[in-house]
């Protein structure tokens, strides 16, 4: 779970901002099952955020400023590629570093990842464990004065064997240590702790813009049986015409897979599936179509698509291409994985307007399954939307209701409901859209526009 996220110099983010997730102690009492205690401490964090902003206030440059750190601690990179962040451009701040500031919980530890980043380099990184008030150090990572890389390891097992002998090379300027870690040694050289919060950034934290589509969703509908029922009566309870899915598998040959993707493509990726001790690939195509290449003796080429099953009047069944859908039923679709893993594991879900393309009530819906769902674990779904529909005390607490919103010269910021006195009794919904929490479109005077339309006519 994330506990809180710090960004400064990214975007439209200039000074630091901070999503914090941890439930006010002024709230206590209000819907106490959306919060789970904070290893080694009397805190509890939240399960779910939500995040109002006006258009370009800044609400998906939060989603894409902790996408890019997932990139930064799993990404091998190229000697001197640099680091493709995006900077704040409209202040002295631009030639500042950007730093990124994660706490998060992995197996009952609380810790802390975080980078300094300019164009060129990775000039600090640390990671630590954090126990109560105190903070042990897992690793630090700087540059020195001769641009050497250099990384003091926390713990004296870290000293040890090939990890050890990684600790003194240290790895490139413009490459997290973790993913030198991953690029460099095998898993079994890895330390179990670095694997955890590895894994966590790699299995657990999920992101879902608002035109993207879930990973691999048909390979998970052939392979994965409880998630294709749970989807199946999700889109059919949801009044969608489905009946239910029909993932279809159709194995090809390889001359049709390299007539369906770049010849370059398709040699590098049967050398990785060689390579690979899992000997599975699968690559997204369009209108929802999916490769899949598996490899036991020998290679095996399979097409996937998704079908949607409908009833006729007369209970004949009609199957339709998922592509034939509505964008409102491929959007949801694309994002019941959240729900149903976010019920079996320990994930992390940042969905990035989640109202794009569907109904307020289902939004609403969807929100409501998670939250009655998903307790007494440590689940979390973050999202950003303009629905004001869930703009409700009965469904979410002051503290899980965010605000993003522009000053005057182009930053963003960062703020809560819980810092407005607000009874439970009092329409949020209404109130915010009255402009009383701010983080709204304020519109110029569209009427003196329209007269000089007219005038020009």
């Amino acid at each position: 779970m994330i506990v809180s996220f710090s960004v400064s110099n990214f975007r439209s983010f200039s000074s630091e901002q901070t999503l914090s997730l941890v439930a006010s102690n002024r709230l206590s009492g209000s819907h106490e099952d959306h919060a789970c205690s904070i290893p080694g401490t009397k805190e509890k964090v939240l399960k779910t955020a939500v995040l109002y902003g006006a258009n370009g206030a800044g609400k998906s440059n939060l989603f894409k400023a902790l996408r890019y750190l997932k990139t930064i601690v799993l990404k091998p990179r190229k000697k001197n590629s640099g680091m493709e962040r995006e900077k704040f451009r409209f202040g002295p701040e631009a030639d500042e570093p950007s730093v990124f500031d994660l706490q998060f919980i992995v197996d009952s530890k609380l810790y802390r990842y975080g980078a300094k980043i300019d164009d060129y380099k990775i000039i600090e990184e640390w990671l630590y464990e954090v126990v109560g008030s105190k903070q042990k150090s897992l690793y630090e990572r700087i540059i020195d004065e001769q641009g050497n890389v250099r990384v003091e390891p926390g713990k004296t097992k870290f000293k040890k064997g090939k990890l050890g002998a990684l600790f003194t090379v240290g790895g490139l300027q413009n490459q997290s240590f973790l993913a030198t870690i991953q690029a460099t040694l095998d898993s079994a050289d890895y330390d179990d702790e670095l694997t955890n919060v590895i894994n966590w950034f790699d299995d657990n934290l999920t992101f879902i813009g608002p035109d993207s589509s879930f990973g691999s969703l048909g390979h998970l509908l052939a392979s994965d049986s409880t998630f294709l029922t749970f989807a199946g009566d999700f889109l059919r309870s949801a009044s969608t015409g489905i009946t239910h899915l029909q993932p279809q598998k159709t194995e090809i040959s390889e001359e049709e897979l390299r007539n369906l993707l770049p010849k370059k493509f398709v040699s590098k990726l049967l050398e990785d599936i060689v390579e690979d001790k899992d000997g599975t690939a699968v690559i997204s195509l369009e209108q929802g179509n999916e490769l899949l290449i598996e490899r036991s003796e020998e290679n095996h080429f399979y097409r996937l698509s998704i079908q949607a099953a409908h009833e006729h009047e007369l209970g004949k069944v009609i199957p339709l291409d998922l592509s034939e859908e509505s964008d409102g039923t491929r959007r949801l679709l694309n994002l019941l994985p959240a729900l149903h893993f976010l019920q079996t594991g320990n994930a992390v879900f940042f969905i990035d307007e989640i109202d794009r393309s569907m109904h307020p009530i289902l939004a609403k819906q969807f929100l409501e399954f998670f939250l009655k769902s998903c307790q007494g674990g440590r689940h979390q779904i973050i999202i950003t939307t303009h629905e004001s529909n869930l703009l409700d005390l009965e469904l979410l607490r002051r503290d899980e209701i965010w605000f993003a919103e522009k000053d005057q010269a182009g930053a963003s910021h960062l703020y809560s409901l819980a810092d407005f006195n607000v009874r439970t009794d009092q329409d949020i919904r209404k109130r915010y859209l009255q402009g009383r929490y701010g983080a709204i479109p304020f519109l110029g005077d569209l009427n003196a526009l329209l007269e000089i339309e007219n005038l020009s006519q």
